[in-house]
């Protein structure tokens, strides 16, 4: 009996409805259902929520492609046998070591998503075809399979089925999960030796009292917090030779995803542009107040304060969260001067919270997270606006 029939059974006679959810997800992951909604206006449109989520995915995969042959170019040479970037050897680590990451996320989190659809009777939503993607491109390399699980599972459960499942989360899924793993287990997502694919299990050797050298796997943003200068050019910032979380080091390949989602209409050029600016902003601010002499050179805040403001655009994962993250459609602001308002202050409060906290110099997180909280509130303010002004025109009309 093939798929259609089953679900027609289902459907009209009953048999075995309770799982009708896990039917219909596989049946319409490629092929859009014959249903139409049966109350509500009708819009025509040739895209759908799955459609919409698998285009982010296609913009993803070229970051998770150069993430592979980053985390074995970045091995080889740490432990001083360097490869050519696009070299099997890279590309064959760097596969080894991030497809056990992929699966876990898609397994784990599909799994909590067909749990919650059985148990609920709705049907299996589509939204983590896009977080199940960004996680392991925003986790260490080296993270543990169960921790990783674990924060999958805390992610789906209290970052989006408590609030009633996809388009009714208040926080990025993903960044949820992040953060989990931050608090829960600071060591593995923060230091000198996450970045870099084998630079823990040495450490943890060289404790051990193994002969060996270690592995430094610290990230530009770790260099700049202790205050030490950087070794890597602007064009490997740009185009992402040097450590970091799986997919966010290339800005350039960011910027390309940008720029496709854009044209496709799925991101919002508004967020991600006041973004930058807002970032820019603070970068300015900070390089003025370095200027002026205010901040000694013995400062902890010194040398991400001097850190050229453009040079912020280029490090960390500020490009990554504000393309993938920021314009998160569920959970960014809805109006168009929202948006513009929310994108600044993500850009804003994620360098701030960079430069100001050398334990974490990573804002961008804290920053959208944030920001998802407030969203609602500044489109309320953003729409009041609207209505007092449209009265005080119907007032002036009327007198």
């Amino acid at each position: 009996m093939g798929l259609k029939e089953k679900l027609h059974n289902i459907k009209e006679k009953g048999q075995g409805k309770k799982w009708l959810p896990a039917f219909s997800a596989f049946h319409t992951f490629l092929y859009t259902p014959n249903e139409t909604t049966h109350s509500g206006g009708h819009v025509r449109a040739a895209d759908d929520l799955k459609r919409t989520m698998n285009t982010v995915v296609m913009a993803l995969i070229p970051c998770l492609i150069f993430g592979m042959f980053n985390t074995g170019f970045q091995h080889f040479e740490a432990i001083g046998e360097p490869v050519a970037f696009l070299s099997w050897e890279a590309f064959s680590l760097g596969l080894i070591k991030i497809l056990p990451l992929i699966i876990v996320s898609y397994v784990v989190g599909l799994g909590v998503e067909f749990i919650f659809a059985v148990i609920k009777g709705h049907e299996v939503e589509e939204g983590y075809l896009v977080t199940g993607m960004l996680v392991p491109l925003i986790v260490p390399v080296d993270i543990p399979l169960w921790m990783l699980a674990v924060a999958v599972i805390f992610g789906v459960v209290i970052g989006k089925e408590v609030f009633g499942g996809t388009g009714m989360n208040i926080l990025n899924p993903a960044l949820t999960i992040r953060a989990f793993l931050f608090f829960a287990y600071p060591t593995w997502m923060s230091g000198d030796k996450v970045w870099v694919e084998g630079a823990v299990e040495r450490a943890n050797e060289i404790a051990a009292g193994a002969n060996l050298d270690a592995i430094s796997g610290e990230t530009i943003l770790g260099t700049l917090a202790q205050g030490n200068e950087v070794a890597y050019s602007v064009s490997d910032m740009f185009f992402g030779f040097i450590p970091g979380s799986v997919g966010e080091t290339s800005t350039f390949l960011i910027l390309l995803a940008g720029l496709f989602l854009i044209f496709s209409k799925i991101g919002s050029w508004r967020i991600m542009l006041s973004a930058v600016v807002g970032a820019v902003v603070m970068g300015l601010i900070f390089n003025g107040v370095v200027d002026a002499g205010w901040v000694k050179e013995s400062s902890s805040f010194y040398s991400l304060m001097s850190t050229e403001f453009w040079h912020h655009l280029l490090i960390g994962g500020f490009a990554f969260g504000v393309v993938f993250m920021a314009t998160d459609p569920v959970t960014a602001s809805q109006t168009n001067k929202g948006k513009w308002i929310y994108g600044f202050l993500i850009g804003f409060i994620s360098i701030l919270i960079r430069v100001f906290n050398p334990a974490y110099p990573e804002g961008v997180m804290l920053a959208i997270l944030l920001m998802n909280v407030f969203a609602p509130t500044i489109d309320h303010y953003v729409v009041q606006g609207n209505v007092k002004r449209r009265l005080k025109r119907l007032k002036a009309k009327t007198v």
